[in-house]
């Protein structure tokens, strides 16, 4: 029974080289979903600053520009309240358009893991086609 010792220390060597290459596979994997995740969080960080920016711009030109514009308006004539009207109008579909483009930015997309997913799930498709092809009993 002496010959079969050597096959399996052979055996043991290579399942336990074969559980080392799927630790280290899933490790890889794992890094990339964390990648991923990490830039989908930028790209929505990056949307909440547009929106932020929208509304101190919204805000500032409210302040400094209606003033301005009103009485610009009423001098030619128009009335002071459609004036306001029209300059406080014009400011807030401005203020409108560019929380619009913030709130894009911050859809969920980029978010999930897809790619690091995808390549998960190939890997174990790989792993189980290896497994039915040696004829290894599945539990």
């Amino acid at each position: 029974m002496r010959g079969t010792e050597p096959e399996s220390e052979g055996i043991r060597t290579l399942l336990s080289e074969v559980i080392g290459s799927l630790g280290r596979l899933v490790r890889g994997e794992l890094m990339l979903a964390r990648a991923e995740a990490t830039e989908g969080v930028k790209h929505a960080v990056g949307g909440l600053v547009k929106i932020a920016v929208g509304a101190i711009l919204a805000l500032v030109g409210l302040n400094v520009l209606a003033g301005a514009a009103v009485a610009a308006l009423a001098a030619t004539g128009l009335g002071p309240a459609w004036s306001a009207l029209i300059v406080g109008g014009a400011l807030c579909v401005l203020a409108l358009i560019l929380v619009l483009a913030g709130r894009a930015a911050l859809t969920l997309r980029g978010i999930w893991p897809d790619r690091a997913l995808r390549g998960l799930r190939r890997d174990v498709e790989a792993v189980q086609a290896g497994l039915d092809e040696t004829g290894a009993r599945h539990v």
